[in-house]
C-alpha cells in the first residue's frame, strides 16, 4: 500500500450475506469527494455492471480517481482500476491497474487461473511478467470490497476483532489484509445522519502513513454497506474521503431523521 489513492480504492469496502448479492446490483454508482488539508483534492467513482468475461458471468467494476482544481497544479492524479469477478462466487478473474500519480506510473494486468492455482501479473510498463500461487479465497483490490459487503452481517462482527483476507494487486505478491471492527457510530453527511459500522484497516507505516492504524473507515449500517467516510493521518498532513453521490443502490439508504 504505497500510494494514497491506491489505499483509498482498497478501502471502499464492506459487509452483508454471502453469495446472495443482497448488498448491490448492476448499475450501482458511487462518488467520493477527497479532501487533502484545505483542498478538495479529487473525486473518485466506482461503477458496477453485469457482463461476461469469455463465457463467465461476472461483475465488472471500474474505479476512477483524479485530482481537481488547485490540487491538480501541485499533484496530478489520474487513476483507473478495473476488476472482473464472478457474479455468483466473487472470485476475481481479471484485474487492471493503470495509474499516474504525480509522475509515478503503473500499468498492470492480473489474470487469475484457478485450475492451475496461479495468477499471471503482466507489468506492461516494464515489460515483465510474474507468476503467483493462489487459492480459491484470494481477492484483488476491488473485488475485495464487494466480497466483504456480501460476506458479513453485524451479527458476524465482534468489537476489537479483525477480518482477514488474502489480496493480490501488485508485484509484491499475495499479502494478508486486516480490518479491525471498532463498533457503531453515527456520522453526519451531506444527506443527513447515517448510522455506520466503524473499521480500522491496517496499513504499512512509513513514507505515506504515520502508523499502521492511521486509517479509519465508516460504512453504512444497512443492507447496502456502502463506504460513507475514510480518514487517514499521513506522514505529511491528512486526507479525508466522503460519499458525495450515489445511484442504483439495491436497498434503501437509511438516513436518521432528527
Amino acid at each position: 500500500m504505497k500510494k494514497n489513492f491506491t489505499i483509498l480504492f482498497s478501502l471502499f469496502v464492506l459487509v452483508a450475506m454471502a453469495q446472495k448479492n443482497n448488498a448491490y446490483k448492476s448499475g450501482e454508482w458511487l462518488k467520493f469527494r477527497i479532501h487533502y488539508g484545505i483542498f478538495n483534492a479529487s473525486f473518485a467513482t466506482l461503477k458496477l455492471e453485469s457482463k461476461k468475461l469469455d463465457t463467465i458471468p461476472v461483475y465488472h467494476v471500474v474505479g476512477k480517481g483524479s485530482t481537481t482544481g488547485l490540487a491538480r497544479l501541485f499533484f496530478k492524479v489520474d487513476d483507473t482500476y478495473e476488476s472482473y469477478f464472478g457474479r455468483y462466487d466473487n472470485k476475481p478473474h481479471k484485474f487492471i491497474r493503470k495509474i499516474d500519480e504525480g509522475g509515478y506510473t503503473k500499468d498492470m494486468e492480473i489474470n487469475f487461473d484457478y485450475t492451475e492455482k496461479k495468477a499471471l501479473l503482466i507489468d506492461k510498463k516494464n515489460k515483465k511478467e510474474f507468476d503467483f500461487k493462489i487459492d480459491n479465497k484470494v481477492q484483488d483490490l476491488i473485488s475485495a470490497a464487494y466480497y466483504l459487503r456480501n460476506q458479513y452481517t453485524i451479527d458476524d462482527l465482534t468489537v476489537g476483532e479483525s477480518i482477514k483476507m488474502n489480496m493480490l494487486y501488485d508485484d509484491d505478491g499475495v499479502y494478508q489484509f486486516k480490518l479491525k471492527f471498532l463498533g457503531k457510530e453515527v456520522v453526519r453527511t451531506k444527506y443527513g445522519k447515517v448510522e455506520c459500522l466503524k473499521f480500522r484497516p491496517y496499513v504499512q507505516s512509513g513514507r505515506v502513513f504515520k502508523e499502521q492504524e492511521s486509517l479509519t473507515l465508516w460504512v453504512s449500517n444497512d443492507l447496502n454497506k456502502i463506504p460513507i467516510r475514510i480518514k487517514a493521518d499521513l506522514a505529511v498532513g491528512s486526507i479525508k474521503a466522503d460519499l458525495d453521490g450515489y445511484n442504483g443502490l439495491k436497498n434503501q439508504f437509511k438516513i436518521i431523521m432528527d
